[in-house]
């Protein structure tokens, strides 16, 4: 059996079994579905980068989040679209642990940023007089970098103590690839497989908790102000949805995956197993473009064409008129 460990090269996924007759159907959604998370997260994401007004750590942190949200998709949805046009789930040894490795470290980025969002927000909130002193251009920067580099410096290492247990099957139960179905399939159970997921759970538990404890004071101080409560709706209540759909959607995946029942429809268990990966992505630049003023008036005033001092509005608002103000002479509209 330890002879044939060598020749596993390949895995097989059988999440996608018994949907051939839906499969045209579920690709046209699952593309649609797709581009309107690059749509949606990419307008948030230069929008941001472009005003130079939206250069606060609030907004910053949003547009780390959406651009979590486009690795973390980008490391499932081109596959999982091939695999419905497909009549083979397979995919390679090297891209499984890739492909685990990108959206476990997302998921974990994902708490991350919420984490940063939350300790944010209640330095504005209850802090306000030292929010500038504590919140500055070199802290936010390296609080950023650290952001990125603990996820995936701790699912760097998980991947790699999987890629080094010898396997003893090639079949995973699942739509994607997932480290701890990776480990169940090595022919003896080692310490560090065991010892590794459980320190990463623990560790972003901690971060689920920071959460709450932070809210808990944002909230006591909210109740006391009403210019407070104002400041909580505004930008702490869509960071708390974000928070909930992803810590309710991840439990859910995580539980199930280790001790839930294989009875329930296969449909439903692919429903929760990608939820993380189509609701966030697409709720959360829409939930905040929406909900924060300075992002929803800038989106406005692109597409719209508002005046404003910057001159590509006032060229974008003379081609829609027709005439520059205060000159007189009329613009040809085919020449911008």
């Amino acid at each position: 059996m330890v002879d044939n460990v060598s020749i596993i090269t390949v895995f097989t996924l059988s999440g996608l079994n018994g949907t051939a007759n839906h499969r045209l159907t579920l690709f046209s959604l699952t593309l649609l579905c797709y581009c309107v998370i690059w749509l949606v997260n990419v307008t948030l994401i230069v929008t941001v980068i472009v005003d130079k007004s939206l250069h606060e750590p609030m907004y910053i942190f949003l547009c780390n989040l959406c651009i979590n949200g486009l690795y973390g998709t980008s490391g499932f949805y081109p596959k999982f679209l091939m695999d419905l046009l497909s009549p083979s789930h397979v995919i390679s040894y090297a891209g499984c642990l890739l492909q685990g490795f990108v959206i476990h470290s997302s998921a974990c980025g994902d708490f991350s940023i919420l984490a940063l969002m939350a300790y944010d927000r209640y330095v504005a909130i209850c802090r306000p007089l030292v929010y500038h002193s504590v919140m500055t251009k070199q802290r936010v920067g390296l609080l950023v970098f650290l952001t990125w580099l603990l996820p995936l410096y701790l699912m760097f290492m998980s991947t790699v103590t999987t890629s080094r247990s010898r396997l003893c099957g090639s079949h995973i139960p699942k739509i994607y690839c997932y480290n701890w179905l990776i480990g169940k399939l090595a022919c003896s159970a080692s310490t560090a497989n065991t010892v590794i997921p459980y320190f990463n759970i623990s560790f972003y538990l901690g971060h689920v908790i920071f959460i709450v404890w932070s809210y808990v004071y944002l909230i006591k101080t909210c109740l006391a102000s009403k210019e407070n409560r104002g400041k909580f709706m505004q930008t702490c209540v869509p960071h708390l949805f974000s928070l909930i759909n992803v810590v309710v959607s991840l439990l859910f995946d995580l539980m199930y995956t280790r001790f839930g029942s294989k009875e329930l429809p296969q449909s439903f268990q692919n429903f929760m197993a990608i939820e993380f990966l189509l609701i966030p992505p697409i709720i959360n630049p829409l939930i905040y473009g929406f909900k924060l003023t300075k992002i929803r008036n800038r989106i406005l005033s692109y597409l719209t064409c508002e005046e404003s001092s910057n001159s590509h509005y006032v060229e974008c608002l003379a081609r829609r008129r027709g005439v520059v103000r205060g000159s007189g002479s009329r613009i040809s509209c085919s020449s911008l």
